[in-house]
């Protein structure tokens, strides 16, 4: 049986940025950090079946964009226990109004936010802290036949990264992504533009 979900005010929006509850005291703090039931409330239609724990020891770390595709397609919440991230997500969806598009945010272990990145969009992030720890749950696990990703400093998507004066810590795989334009994306839009983001608790 489901948890009893509680009614939440969402936006139709693919990407959202979430906020757990905290519940505080002269101790510290306790969260929930996910539930199906919270899932539900929040439109988060995904069932996870992994959590990925990435350690970082720089700051200006760069993993992405990355996505996963069909079969094998992959929607991630993603949360830092450790340090802090800004956190993206850019719309891959063939057909999309708002293809090539982007949202990001700062995730941190202090503010407590998730971000869910819905199936047909590539994820990113780069540190802003040194040793820096991500947590991020997954909708299928690993499938190295299905990887797939787009170049990080695609000037199409052009994202303005927050990185230090040396530039991204980057892997041999990230270095050499293809291009937006030289994809052929195998997601379909779902009728639902990226918007820019709204906190939800």
């Amino acid at each position: 049986m489901m948890p009893p979900t509680q009614s939440v005010n969402i936006p139709a929006a693919p990407v959202r940025l979430l906020t757990p509850l905290r519940f505080g005291d002269a101790r510290g703090w306790f969260s929930e950090t996910y539930s199906e039931g919270w899932a539900a409330a929040h439109l988060i239609d995904a069932h996870f079946v992994q959590d990925n724990h990435s350690y970082s020891a720089e700051v200006g770390t760069l993993r992405g964009l990355h996505f996963q595709t069909p079969p094998r397609s992959q929607a991630k919440l993603v949360r830092c226990v450790r340090g802090s991230i800004m956190d993206y997500a850019v719309d891959v969806r063939a057909g999309s109004p708002t293809w090539g598009q982007w949202v990001a945010a700062e995730l941190s272990a202090e503010n407590g936010r998730q971000l869910f990145v819905p199936v047909g969009f590539a994820h990113a992030f780069c540190t802003l802290r040194p040793d820096t720890e991500v947590i991020y749950k997954v909708s299928d696990t690993y499938a190295p036949e299905c990887d797939g990703g787009v170049a990080w400093d695609d000037p199409t998507i052009n994202i303005k990264w927050p990185l230090p004066a040396s530039g991204p810590v980057l892997s041999d795989k990230d270095r050499n992504l293809p291009r937006l334009k030289d994809i052929k994306s195998p997601f379909a839009y779902d009728g639902l533009p990226l918007r820019p983001l709204e906190v939800a608790s």
